[in-house]
């Protein structure tokens, strides 16, 4: 048995290094964080992964498992979290623990802040994230216990329905009401203390009721019992008696803040785990499928990944072994898987970045995401900005989002590295406008002389940059970027005809344009989705009107088809690069006829 592991093994590991992942580009989400996409070619056909790496979640970072709607029940998608909490932070995620389909409750643990919200599954791993920002990952186990007149009772479930016989507490973190439950006999505790592990929580009995669905108001919990559970409540937790509940995990994680179920394990100590021995069936972990993981670096840096599937020559998905192999390939030295099928997502800001295996992103209990409070700047709106009366890219706009309140100093740097803006103030959490371009603070003019011109100053040609630093209220540091160019050396492109009538011997289509400087120039047709018909021309142009002709074929000499297609002129400059595009349209004519 111990060589056909080691041969599966070694055959999941050919498999996916058969060929080395192709180079992604790498962009930056906000400050630490960055994402990229890579492809791997297998015997078994592409990979497509989405690869997320941060910082140690510490200071301004933190690692937190977010709940659908803030409740227990109901199913939300991640980019609908992000919406929802966009003024509280800044957040890359995935999908978080397997759920149920028909109400989104977890399978594992839940603890957010250091209360619990949903018990563990002890025969799966769960992900603990400690206060320093270290992953736990480990298997944890849960009971419970109250007392109020008798002996300490045992408490069966936690914001889950009792069995025939069994117990629950439900905490406000479960929703508005106690579900229907025939039979079932519940005391109100008002006020109850935060629901934090392997302390006791006592609270007084203020209520009671038989059957019926009971109202949990924030800072409530009922105990809900049924059967021989429900005839010892009645008995020992009477109106105006004081119980104490103790909410045991074992080990206590009593440095843990947040935690998250899942599984199973998948790295330990830096080496894949082929198998963890959890409570999966094999048809969870061994088919090629959408996967989702979550992995940290020796030095503390996190890693997120999913991996798109179910799409023949897109993207075939992993096994979950396969997904363990290339968590150690990009340096995890402990990692956990997450939910996977149709539920893997990959989200920033409310917008999707992998391609979910539905063909729209699922709805879901729970997600966990990479939060980050420091100040954070959407990038531009435009990457250059030429003022040149075209209208086209005529205008900037820049904007900084604080999640705190926070000291907030912004400053504008022109290309020759001169302050051409600076603003200092306390603000309070929003998102800012910054108005570009900039125009100088007014001073106090000299007695007898003409007022000081607000006007906007001149708009230099070359890189600019804002930066936003920021010092919240609770003394933590942050800042952002961003870089954008003014570049007019383009202008005014136009494509005649703009619908041009191809017959079999061939037609021509001019492109025009206004050069502001000498440039290197390259024309491209293209598709609309940006693939390349063919470079029309590339040279060393100097100031002045510009023609360029197409005679309609494709790089293979071939006459293009009907469709739309794109002209794209880009010039390279000292000032850097720019681009013009224009659209225009092809109809193939056939032959006339003689």
């Amino acid at each position: 048995m111990n060589r056909l592991l080691v041969a599966l093994a070694l055959l999941a590991l050919a498999s996916l290094y058969a060929s080395g992942p192709a180079a992604a580009e790498m962009r930056t989400l906000f400050p630490g964080v960055t994402y990229s996409q890579e492809v791997q070619f297998t015997p078994h056909g592409p990979v497509a992964l989405h690869v997320v790496r941060g910082p140690r979640p510490v200071g301004v970072y933190r690692l937190r498992p977010v709940l659908s709607n803030e409740s227990v029940l109901g199913r939300e998608t991640v980019s609908a979290m992000q919406k929802r909490l966009t003024a509280q932070a800044t957040m890359v995620g995935v999908n978080g623990d397997f759920s149920r389909f028909d109400n989104g409750r977890p399978s594992g643990i839940t603890v957010r802040d250091g209360v619990l919200v949903t018990p563990p599954n002890p025969s799966r791993s769960s992900l603990g994230i400690t206060l320093d920002g270290l992953l736990d990952i480990r298997r944890v186990s849960f009971r419970g216990t109250w007392r109020g007149l008798g002996q300490r009772r045992s408490v069966n479930f936690l914001n889950k329905e009792p069995g025939v016989n069994g117990l629950s507490l439900f905490t406000s973190d479960w929703g508005r009401s106690t579900p229907q439950i025939a039979g079932a006999f519940g005391v109100v505790l008002s006020p109850f203390p935060a629901a934090t592990p392997n302390v006791d929580l006592t609270a007084p009995v203020t209520a009671t009721a038989e059957n019926g669905v009971v109202p949990i108001a924030p800072g409530t919990a009922v105990l809900v019992a049924r059967g021989n559970a429900a005839a010892r409540l009645r008995e020992e937790a009477p109106v105006g008696a004081t119980l104490t509940v103790r909410l045991i995990l074992n080990p206590d994680w009593a440095t843990v803040s947040d935690a998250i179920g899942g599984g199973p394990l998948i790295l330990r100590d830096g080496k894949p785990v082929y198998r963890a021995n959890e409570g999966f069936e094999v048809s969870q972990i061994a088919p090629r499928n959408p996967r989702t993981a979550i992995g940290q670096l020796d030095d503390g840096r996190i890693v997120m990944v999913v991996v798109d599937g179910r799409q023949p020559g897109y993207s075939v998905g992993m096994t979950t072994f396969e997904m363990a192999l290339t968590m150690a390939r990009l340096g995890a030295v402990r990692g956990m898987a997450l939910d996977s099928g149709g539920s893997s997502t990959l989200a920033f800001e409310g917008t999707v970045l992998n391609s979910p295996s539905d063909g729209r992103e699922r709805p879901i209990g729970n997600a966990l995401m990479l939060q980050y409070y420091g100040v954070y700047m959407p990038p531009p709106a435009e990457a250059v900005v030429s003022p040149n009366g075209d209208g086209v890219s005529e205008a900037q706009k820049l904007a900084f989002k604080i999640v705190r309140p926070s000291t907030v100093t912004a400053t504008i740097t022109a290309p020759d590295g001169s302050l051409a803006w600076q603003e200092t103030g306390v603000r309070d959490p929003a998102t800012y406008e910054v108005a570009f371009p900039p125009a100088p603070a007014p001073s106090p003019p000299p007695a007898e002389a003409p007022a000081q011109s607000t006007e906007p100053v001149p708009v230099s040609e070359g890189r600019w940059s804002l930066t936003v630093s920021a010092t919240d209220d609770q003394g933590l540091t942050s800042s952002s970027t961003r870089r954008f160019s003014v570049n007019s050396t383009l202008g005014f492109l136009r494509a005649s005809p703009e619908r041009l009538l191809l017959p079999p011997t061939g037609a021509r289509a001019t492109f025009r344009w206004e050069q502001a400087r000498t440039a290197t120039v390259k024309v491209f047709v293209e598709t609309p989705e940006g693939v390349l018909v063919r470079t029309v021309s590339a040279s060393r142009l100097e100031p002045g009107a510009q023609t360029v002709i197409w005679n309609g074929r494709a790089g293979n000499e071939k006459l293009v088809g009907s469709g739309r297609y794109v002209v794209r002129v880009t010039a390279t400059n000292d000032l850097g690069s720019v681009s013009l595009t224009k659209q225009f349209t092809v109809r193939r004519t056939a032959a006339p006829k003689r």
